[in-house]
């Protein structure tokens, strides 16, 4: 009997997902399939998409990372405080947060791999840790008024096109040829689908995690650079919600649960998923708090999706 690769079926499934929200709430407001309104999905997400590729990294790789939004609360306010305090120079500024960004995710793998902490936990416990020096550094206040600079990030353009989804096109593009093309990424694929098989193999299992949780704080941090730029302010409470968003993005976009295996393009509809459903939801009047309900649902019937697919997956080899 002819085996059915299931492997991708839900990469395929959120793209027809994707489509039938954007058909249902074209009925529920006449403004939904607006070119207004369409781009403004796309802009207010770019970097959604850019968070959703670095928690990619380190999901693909068997982990998980609950800090991501307390990481772009610290970074956003160190940034600000550096431009609006200090009034160092823009490129210096944002250097910083790229750096301090980097230096949080190489934290949390050192914690992963070295003290072998669940990672749910260590980076509940980073949470904690990098939201407490977040609030002690900016001492509550709030930072605005960027340079000009610094707000062409968002602002400018490029051939017409906003300069923020250049940014997160080629974040996507680049992620996708490391996932394909790259020995970095058939390892962190192995790595996420048996830790112990991948170190038999010689792939150095703890030099992968620090890696992969590294580049998730790089790209979290460059996120965080475009999420304040576009409102052109920060406090410290800009960043946390975001994990749980990029993350229920990541599982809806085929990213498993459970690591080593995840799509980038699917990933992305993920993220436009949840966008048009906060979107549509908002322009029929159905209100904030009833979008947290079916973000809630969708998260568990993902993983439970995801679930499902892998028990499929194991029947499937027993009875090869």
């Amino acid at each position: 009997m002819p085996k059915v690769d299931i492997s991708g079926l839900r990469k395929y499934t959120v793209l027809f997902i994707l489509l039938g929200l954007m058909v249902f709430f074209s009925f529920t407001s006449p403004y939904f399939l607006t070119v207004r309104n369409l781009t403004n999905i796309v802009i207010q997400n770019t970097y959604f998409i850019i968070v959703a590729v670095g928690l990619s990294f380190v999901m693909i790789g068997g982990g998980i990372d609950l800090s991501v939004g307390y990481q772009m609360s610290l970074v956003g306010v160190i940034t600000a405080m550096a431009m609006v305090v200090y009034h160092l120079p823009v490129w210096l500024a944002v250097l910083i947060g790229l750096l301090l960004g980097t230096g949080l995710g190489f934290i949390n793998g050192v914690i992963v791999s070295s003290i072998r902490i669940f990672p749910l936990i260590a980076t509940l416990a980073t949470s904690a840790v990098f939201q407490g020096i977040s609030y002690l550094v900016s001492k509550a206040n709030t930072f605005r008024a960027y340079p000009e600079q610094f707000l062409l990030l968002t602002r400018g353009k490029v051939l017409g096109i906003p300069f923020d989804i250049l940014l997160a096109l080629v974040v996507v593009v680049l992620a996708s040829v490391v996932y394909s093309e790259t020995t970095f990424g058939r390892r962190l694929m192995a790595l996420g689908g048996n830790e112990e098989a991948a170190r038999l193999l010689g792939i150095h299992t703890k030099r992968m995690k620090v890696a992969m949780y590294t580049i998730c704080g790089f790209l979290t941090a460059l996120a965080t650079m475009v999420m304040i730029s576009k409102a052109n302010t920060t406090n410290s409470s800009f960043g946390p919600g975001t994990e749980f968003i990029a993350l229920t993005a990541a599982i809806v976009g085929g990213v498993s649960f459970m690591g080593g295996e995840g799509s980038v393009p699917a990933l992305v509809a993920g993220v436009f998923v949840l966008a048009v459903i906060g979107n549509g939801m908002q322009l029929a009047g159905w209100g904030t708090y009833a979008q947290f309900i079916v973000r809630g649902l969708i998260l568990l019937g993902a993983v439970a999706f995801d679930e499902y697919q892998r028990n499929l997956q194991r029947n499937r080899q027993k009875g090869c």
